[in-house]
C-alpha cells in the first residue's frame, strides 16, 4: 500500500493522486459520447477524446451522465450500454457496427493496467439518457436490504421537508462499495444523478423536489437521522427494507450534473438542498452527524475558473465532511491548460489542447478524498509519527481506539503494532 507522496504535479503533466489510498471521484456529463452507435475508432472524434481524458484522470469512481443516447434511435438498453462500456474501457470487437470492426480507441490503450471493472448502468431513463457508475471497488450490500445498487432511491412519502416522490426524471442512482479492510476503517456509498434540465420554473421545481427527497433518504434511510435505525419515520417505500444504518466510518459521496440554478435566481438550488437539507447550518443536514455536508469548490488549475458548462457550474461532487476530507478538487479542461501541462494520455490526440471541446460540452469535476484510514488517527491521509504517538497512548491505556484496531478484534495489541509498522511512513 506504500506510494510516494507528491505525485500530483500538473505543471509537469502529472495529474495523478498524491496517495494510493486517496479516493478519486470524477463526475462528467459526456453528452452522448459513449453510446453503442458511436465511432469507436482512433481519431479526432468524441469517443477518443472521452476515453483519453478518463485514462488521464484515472478516477477510482467515475460518475457519468448522458450515456447511451443514440438520438432518434433512443437510449441504449442496459445490456447494450454495458457492452458498450466494456468496449470503451478495454476495446474488442464492436457488435453494433456493420462488419463488427475492432475498437481501436479505448481507455486501457492509453493507460495500461488501469481499469474500472465494476459497472452499474441505471435502469432509469428519460428515453434518451442513462446514468452510469464505474468503480475499481467491488459492490457490497452495506445496509442489509439485499442490494448493493439502486437505479433510484426508494419512493419517499411526504415527511418533514421531503415533498414525497423519488430522485427525479432520470433517477438518483446509489451504489455501495466494499473497501480494503487493511487500509480503510469503513466502506463507501456513492450517488449519481442528472437532475431535470431546463430553465423554466417547473424544471427548477422538479430538480429541487428531487434534491429534497434525496437529502431525506441520505439522512433518514442510510444514516438513520441520528436514531440508529434506518427510516425511523417509516416513510421510505423500500422493499426489502434496509436492516441497518451505515457503519460509523462509511461516508456517502454524491455527484452529477445537478443543473444547479443558484446562479440565476435567489432560490436554494440542488447543491444546497443535497448538502444542507432544510436548515443551512442546522441539525438536519446530510452529513453523518446531521450537520451540513460539503459540495466542491473545484476550479481550473491554471485559469481558476469554476464553470463546468459555458460560464456556469452545473456539475458537482459533495461529501460528508465529518468523515471525509478533500485533498483537492479541480475542473479539468484542456482549454486554458498549457501544452506542457497536458497529460501524456492526450499526447496522441490530433488536437490535444482541444480534447475537452471534442469530448463534451461539460467539463468533469475531479475530487481526491481522504477517507477514514486504519492507524491514521489525525485523518491527514498518512501514517506518521503523530499516529504512532496516538497508537502508543491507546496501547498503554488499553483503550479500544478503533482507528488503531487493525485486525478488528476489539482491542489494540501487539498484533496491531506489527500492522502499524508495515504502514508507518506510508501515504496511507
Amino acid at each position: 500500500m506504500v506510494e510516494a507522496r507528491a505525485q500530483w504535479d500538473p505543471a509537469a503533466g502529472d495529474w495523478s493522486v498524491s496517495s494510493v489510498v486517496d479516493v478519486r471521484v470524477m463526475t462528467w456529463n459526456v453528452r452522448d459520447g459513449v453510446r453503442s452507435s458511436a465511432d469507436k475508432s482512433e481519431g479526432l472524434n468524441q469517443w477518443t477524446a472521452v476515453a483519453r481524458i478518463v485514462a488521464a484522470m484515472r478516477p477510482d469512481v467515475l460518475l457519468l451522465q448522458e450515456m447511451g443516447d443514440n438520438g432518434a434511435a433512443g437510449a441504449d438498453s442496459v445490456d447494450a450500454l454495458t457492452v458498450t462500456i466494456t468496449l470503451f474501457l478495454r476495446g474488442g470487437v464492436d457488435p453494433f457496427m456493420v462488419g463488427q470492426p475492432q475498437v481501436t480507441s479505448y481507455v486501457a490503450k492509453y493507460s495500461p493496467g488501469y481499469d474500472l471493472p465494476y459497472v452499474f448502468v441505471s435502469e432509469e431513463t428519460d428515453g434518451y439518457n442513462r446514468n452510469v457508475m464505474l468503480s475499481r471497488y467491488p459492490f457490497a450490500d452495506l445496509n442489509g436490504d439485499g442490494r448493493s445498487a439502486l437505479s433510484d432511491i426508494p419512493t419517499v412519502l411526504p415527511d418533514v421537508y421531503a415533498p414525497g416522490g423519488d430522485g427525479g426524471l432520470r433517477g438518483f442512482q446509489f451504489a455501495e462499495f466494499g473497501l480494503d479492510d487493511d487500509a480503510y476503517l469503513g466502506d463507501l456509498v456513492v450517488g449519481n444523478a442528472h437532475l431535470k434540465s431546463g430553465g423554466g420554473s417547473t424544471d427548477a421545481t422538479l430538480r429541487r423536489e428531487a434534491s429534497q427527497n434525496v437529502a431525506y433518504a441520505i439522512d433518514h434511510w442510510f444514516n438513520g437521522a441520528g436514531e440508529g435505525v434506518p427510516d425511523p419515520h417509516d416513510v421510505m417505500e423500500d422493499d426489502p427494507p434496509a436492516q441497518r444504518v451505515l457503519d460509523a466510518a462509511t461516508p456517502i459521496v454524491i455527484g452529477g450534473d445537478w443543473t444547479e440554478d443558484e446562479w440565476t435566481n435567489d432560490a436554494r438550488g440542488p447543491a444546497d438542498w443535497l448538502t444542507q437539507a432544510e436548515t443551512p447550518g442546522g441539525q438536519d443536514g446530510t452529513d453523518r452527524d446531521r450537520s451540513d455536508a460539503t459540495f466542491d469548490g473545484a476550479f481550473h488549475v491554471f485559469t481558476g475558473g469554476r464553470a463546468t458548462f459555458g460560464n456556469v457550474k452545473l456539475d458537482y461532487v459533495a461529501w460528508q465532511d465529518s468523515l471525509v476530507a478533500p485533498r483537492r478538487a479541480f475542473v479539468f479542461d484542456t482549454a486554458g491548460t498549457p501544452i506542457f501541462a497536458l497529460p501524456a494520455e492526450l499526447g496522441g490526440f490530433v488536437l490535444p489542447a482541444e480534447a475537452s471541446g471534442y469530448a463534451s460540452d461539460h467539463r468533469p469535476v475531479v475530487v481526491d478524498l481522504i477517507l477514514p484510514l486504519v492507524f491514521d488517527a489525525d485523518a491527514d491521509g498518512d501514517v506518521d509519527l503523530d499516529d504512532f504517538t496516538s497508537f502508543h497512548e491507546c496501547l498503554i491505556a488499553g483503550d479500544a481506539c478503533s482507528v488503531h484496531d487493525g485486525d478488528r478484534d476489539g482491542d489494540v495489541d501487539l498484533v496491531d503494532f506489527g500492522a502499524l509498522m508495515t504502514r508507518f511512513g506510508s501515504a496511507g
